[in-house]
């Protein structure tokens, strides 16, 4: 491996490292003077929101890491200083996923917390897709070669989740609940290993 790849790899583990590690931190107990089983019980049930954020943003963080390590590992062979730059903007956003994860937990009924950590979402989304285009269309970087359908599926993966974090923006303000439920689905897509097989499948397009 190129030696600047892996010091851009190094970095981005730590980044996500950390990132992934503050999200529990988030997660604060508070103290009961005198707790009992019930006390505990009805702790824990009001504090499924900060549970179900601290999961959903974990699977978002894993991932874009996976998405991450699939261009910087194995599709960009090389780099210069613009894709640095995208890398980096890149591991800006993802170190911003706490606090939105965390406004998301503490109020989740608030369609604005959805649109925060949509919005988000999004961003990551798309500075990874600057990533592999910029790899792709540069003429001083090296990258993989790979078929009209690999970079099908590789788009399908970075599109479907930002595709489906604006859907659950416009969908808060009807209900929070549901907009939620779109964002998970968008994650399960990208955590199931042939999901853009069916979907390319389904629609021919492989064909």
């Amino acid at each position: 491996m190129n030696k600047e790849v892996s010091r851009l790899d190094i970095l981005a583990d730590g980044i996500f490292a950390i990132v992934m590690t503050i999200l529990v931190f988030e997660i604060k107990v508070p103290e009961i003077s005198n707790p009992t089983n019930q006390e505990i019980l009805n702790l824990l049930k009001n504090s499924y929101p900060l549970f179900l954020s601290y999961i959903l943003s974990f699977a978002v963080l894993f991932t874009y890491w996976r998405g991450y390590h699939s261009i910087v590992s194995d599709f960009a062979k090389s780099f210069d200083v613009n894709f640095q730059n995208i890398a980096g903007a890149f591991l800006l956003f993802v170190a911003l996923i706490p606090f939105s994860s965390h406004l998301l937990g503490e109020y989740s009924g608030v369609p604005m917390s959805v649109v925060v950590f949509s919005v988000n979402v999004m961003i990551i989304g798309l500075l990874l897709f600057f990533m592999r285009l910029y790899a792709w269309k540069s003429h001083t970087m090296k990258n993989k070669r790979v078929t009209k359908i690999e970079q099908t599926h590789a788009h399908m993966r970075i599109f479907i989740p930002i595709f489906f974090s604006l859907i659950s923006i416009f969908i808060s303000f009807i209900n929070t609940n549901i907009a939620l439920t779109i964002l998970t689905v968008a994650i399960i897509f990208n955590l199931l290993k042939r999901s853009t097989k069916i979907i390319c499948q389904f629609l021919e397009i492989e064909k």
